[in-house]
């Protein structure tokens, strides 16, 4: 049966819920005061669970790895109602500087080969031969990892739920209760309420407890002069922090990500672009004959053991918030399981590892 579904943020998550539960013939308006922007517009790309996987989180890898599965025919199908949102099989090159990183690498490779992951090892010379430019002692190929423009997907989505039949309100949700979402300037009513709203989800419910985490991008793109940006995602540890370059269309490269408790501060330091751009230059040194285009901030929304929160808070009211790095990854999982909540059917079983009130558990 058909419902007045309200779903309040307007990033990623929320616009993929919009998006299928307006396709599956529910009556669906998003509220956000700025719809496609925030964390989601600032993200990296990366479709990762596999190199983003590590002991003890099995069942954040297994939530990601669903969604991975689901991401070829969501992007088809929504580049039939939206548009192409870019998705890339190119697949993550994971390097090793220096021989201690090389034995981190050791690590994770035997780890994902223990649960059943398909990577290769391969020397700094066969790595070059692959990625011309690119710097380190070892690397480990991982084919299955995907990459989407996020930008292209936001403007995609967007496009998608409106064609459905969403409907927009651009203003902030303050409270969100069974039959009603309050805003700054009014009330809007509804079956279900679903919240999306990223860090800011805390806020609208006590169970949600997402807190935010910075993280800042940057832009670049080649010159006439420097080398080509590598072909796949690059992933590397400088110093004990993590950077990736994620190639774009058009000869520009996406570097990322700094990772720290700022609270709502989405400025921009110098010390996280110092920081972003000598790491990368370690993993490719021709990054400094780029083009620097952008500097942007964005803050992830992180729950205490990394996996998101999906499903029933309580009457009339639904979860799907705090991805933290997985956003992108998780969009259509999570907004299956909506859907399925919707029309009262079970979700898919890896969301279960999700449910909201699991931390309050004993």
């Amino acid at each position: 049966m058909a419902q007045q579904v309200s779903v309040v943020g307007g990033g990623v998550i929320g616009l993929s819920v919009a998006w299928r539960a307006a396709a599956a013939g529910h009556d669906v308006t998003v509220i956000d005061p700025e719809p496609g922007h925030g964390a989601s517009w600032v993200a990296g790309g990366m479709l990762a669970p596999i190199t983003e996987a590590w002991p003890g989180e099995e069942p954040a890898l297994r939530l990601g790895e669903e969604s991975l599965r689901r991401w070829p025919e969501f992007a088809a199908a929504l580049s039939a109602d939206g548009g192409d949102p870019g998705l890339s099989t190119a697949g993550t090159v994971v390097v090793a500087l220096d021989r201690g990183d090389a034995e981190q690498l050791g690590v994770l490779a035997e780890y994902l080969r223990s649960v059943g992951r398909a990577v290769e090892s391969v020397t700094g010379r066969e790595l070059r031969s692959l990625e011309p430019g690119v710097s380190g002692v070892r690397a480990l190929l991982v084919p299955g990892d995907l990459a989407v423009d996020n930008r292209k997907l936001l403007r995609a989505l967007q496009t998608a739920a409106c064609r459905r039949g969403a409907k927009f309100v651009d203003d902030n949700a303050v409270e969100v209760g069974p039959g009603r979402v309050r805003t700054v300037s009014g009330e809007v009513t509804c079956d279900v309420a679903v919240i999306a709203a990223g860090a800011r989800s805390a806020r609208l419910h006590p169970a949600l407890a997402v807190r935010p985490l910075k993280g800042e991008i940057l832009r670049l793109r080649v010159r006439r002069t420097s080398l080509p940006p590598p072909s796949r995602t690059v992933r590397g540890v400088v110093e004990g922090r993590p950077i990736y370059l994620v190639p774009r269309d058009g000869g520009e490269l996406v570097l990322g990500a700094t990772q720290y408790e700022a609270g709502f501060d989405e400025t921009v330091s110098a010390r996280g672009v110092r920081e972003l751009l000598e790491g990368a230059a370690r993993l490719f040194p021709s990054i400094d004959e780029y083009e620097l285009i952008e500097t942007a901030a964005g803050l992830r929304a992180a729950s205490a053991d990394t996996l998101p929160f999906i499903g029933e808070l309580g009457a009339g009211v639904l979860a799907a918030t705090g991805h933290h790095r997985n956003g992108l990854l998780m969009a259509p999982v999570t907004a299956d399981a909506v859907v399925a909540l919707l029309d009262g059917v079970a979700p898919p079983a890896e969301t279960e590892a999700a449910r909201p009130y699991r931390l309050g558990e004993n």
